[in-house]
């Protein structure tokens, strides 16, 4: 059953253990606690829990199979429909791209798809594997959303340094390949609020509904998480917005260097203005033009050129000093 990924007993005599076949089903239909796993691409999914769960509500299921989802938390019953985000940390692909996890809880089974691998269900796991999985449910959600948490914040942190190291780069040396990069970190900082902002939503709701699956030690755990995605939250505002500075203060750079460049071309035009207009007039070839007939005529011309480059030098400084 390729649509199955993997399935453990939480609780009960079978902790800890790996279930498959029929015993997936049974243990879902107990009393104990049980989690199985699906492939959401794969077509059997569907066909699985249709067979398998019949008794979940026709809207979870609908929900749980859609193909687009964003991060919520809806009580149904004594149960709960969770959808959440993680960052994408498979190889070759943008972290920013972020990876839903579609779960259905409730005191007695979880119910969770995936359409792509994610690292943070991987680390419950290998905890149940170590024996030091969650015994409840409570738990278990309360430990999902903190390994995703957890799993965001080194690639914040990543995405902050390279925010500092671009401002310092315009800062040294102002460049027009930087602004590539710049429009980049901005864009990636929206992509990950896009997805954590309801994520922080969606806890909230989980922590504030009276639910009975989650204890005081759950609550607390989802308050610490709900602190960090705020705090996540705030620093990609931050980061956003130092991105948008760092733009400004390097189309301010450009603009400064382009204007003394053209400051420059304005002098040298300014300078050879009036000899291009002197050596035109002289270069014509009638009678009567001054200096023709001497022999020192030409020296006097270009003595006369020196001059009026001078003058114009002269002027030019003091209109500056202005």
């Amino acid at each position: 059953m390729r649509h199955i990924l993997f399935s453990y007993a939480l609780s009960g005599d079978q902790r800890g253990q790996a279930l498959s076949g029929p015993e997936i089903a049974r243990l879902l239909r107990s009393d104990d606690l049980a989690w199985v796993h699906l492939d959401a691409l794969d077509p059997g999914a569907a066909d699985w829990i249709a067979e398998n769960v019949p008794y979940l509500d026709p809207h979870a299921v609908e929900a749980l199979l859609a193909e687009e989802t964003r991060p919520r938390a809806t009580p149904i019953g004594d149960g709960v429909l969770v959808f959440l985000r993680g960052v994408n940390l498979n190889e070759g692909a943008d972290p920013e791209d972020m990876v839903s996890i579609r779960l259905w809880i409730d005191p007695h089974r979880i119910i969770s798809l995936q359409r792509r691998q994610l690292k943070a269900v991987g680390d419950i796991v290998e905890r149940i594997r170590a024996g030091q999985g969650p015994e409840d449910a409570g738990a278990f959600l309360s430990l999902l959303i903190e390994r995703l948490t957890h799993r965001m914040e080194p690639l914040l942190r990543a995405l902050d340094d390279e925010a500092d190291s671009l401002e310092e780069e315009v800062i040294d040396e102002a460049s027009p390949a930087l602004r590539r990069p710049i429009t980049e970190v901005r864009r990636r900082a929206i992509t990950f609020r896009r997805y954590i902002a309801p994520q922080r939503d969606a806890v909230a709701a989980l922590r504030d509904h009276p639910n009975d699956m989650l204890d005081d030690l759950d609550r607390r755990r989802l308050l610490e998480s709900q602190d960090r995605l705020l705090r996540t939250i705030e620093d990609l505002d931050a980061i956003r917005e130092r991105a948008q500075v760092v733009k400004d203060e390097l189309a301010a750079a450009l603009s400064d260097r382009q204007n003394q460049h053209l400051y420059f071309l304005s002098i040298v035009s300014a300078i050879f203005l009036p000899l291009g207009f002197l050596t035109g007039l002289m270069g014509i070839n009638l009678g009567g033009m001054p200096g023709a007939d001497s022999p020192n005529g030409f020296w006097l011309f270009v003595a006369g050129l020196l001059v009026v480059t001078g003058l114009s030098i002269l002027w030019l400084r003091r209109i500056r000093r202005r």
